[in-house]
């Protein structure tokens, strides 16, 4: 059995006061993906990844992005989009390694590559690939712009413009690396905060959410098309098939996480095989009655034989 987790923790600092120190020992992970750690390596605390191997992308914007993947051994391989990781053991101290070489970098994600938004490992003790994705969450295209209804000043759209740039070359690479991995005989896992609602099922008031940010229907025909029963399958919905939810994210603001007024935005992605091998997934929403963060952790077991 392999317990696999993806959680956003916005700010390793922040989500250990709350407790994950705690969680990620007691939990009983194999493998955990990480999504906005927002530090660089010397502001990370002491023990941020408890007894895990950590490969690490922080990026190149203080106190914004990052992305890690933790494993019980040291990975197999690294690949990111900068070219460089960081590595390091609970014993050790995170040492800056060239990322291995494997697909080309597709047309328009160039701008994004010292964002610390993607990082992929080979895992060491099973055939799997683990991808950690944080995509960019956008914002509202010029026309739906109403500053009366917005906290952020207007853009005229460039948020969006931005979202939709990377997307469109994510689409390109996720497909390239998905089937490198399967030419190298691993099954392939695609985690993290996508920052979009896919279905009805995945946003409570989705009625009064169709004009938002991460429930746009360009944004959920995206996610469609990355979706289908050869290529990457929705391992939670798969397991969950007629719930509502189970939702990841729940505003701080207000009662929406007491209503469980909340989003699906994180995800595990596998390919049909690795799927079909999820026996259990759930969201953990607190720990000892404490929010890890704005989002909660997504755990899958997958029974591997």
């Amino acid at each position: 059995m392999l317990r696999i987790a993806s959680v956003n923790v916005n700010g390793i600092r922040a989500t250990h006061r709350r407790g994950f120190g705690d969680w990620l020992a007691t939990r009983g992970c194999d493998v955990v993906a990480l999504q906005e750690v927002r530090a660089q390596a010397s502001k990370l605390p002491d023990g941020a990844f408890g007894d895990f191997q950590v490969a690490l992308e922080t990026g190149q914007l203080p106190g914004r992005n990052g992305v890690a993947v933790l494993t019980r051994e040291p990975p197999a391989a690294v690949r990111t989009w900068s070219g460089a990781a960081l590595l390091g053991g609970p014993d050790e101290p995170l040492t800056p390694v060239p990322a291995a070489d494997r697909v080309p970098l597709a047309r328009g994600l160039s701008r994004f590559i010292t964002e610390g938004r993607y990082l992929e490992v080979d895992l060491a003790d099973a055939p799997v690939t683990i991808a950690c994705l944080y995509l960019p969450k956008g914002g509202l295209p010029a026309h739906l712009q109403r500053p009366e209804r917005m906290r952020e000043a207007p853009d005229g759209g460039a948020k969006y413009a931005r979202k939709m740039q990377f997307m469109d070359g994510f689409s390109r690479y996720l497909t390239r690396t998905r089937r490198a991995a399967a030419a190298d005989g691993r099954e392939f896992l695609l985690m993290g905060d996508l920052n979009i609602a896919h279905t009805r099922q995945d946003l409570a008031a989705w009625r009064r959410n169709q004009q938002t940010d991460g429930f746009l229907p360009e944004e959920r025909e995206w996610l469609g098309e990355q979706l289908s029963p050869r290529t990457l399958v929705d391992v939670v919905r798969r397991l969950h098939p007629e719930e509502d939810g189970p939702y990841s994210w729940w505003s701080w603001l207000g009662q929406s996480f007491a209503n469980d007024a909340g989003w699906r935005i994180d995800y595990h992605l596998a390919t049909p095989r690795l799927a079909r091998a999820a026996v259990r997934a759930e969201v953990d929403r607190e720990h000892h009655g404490v929010r890890l963060s704005d989002h909660s952790p997504v755990v899958v077991d997958y029974d591997l034989g």
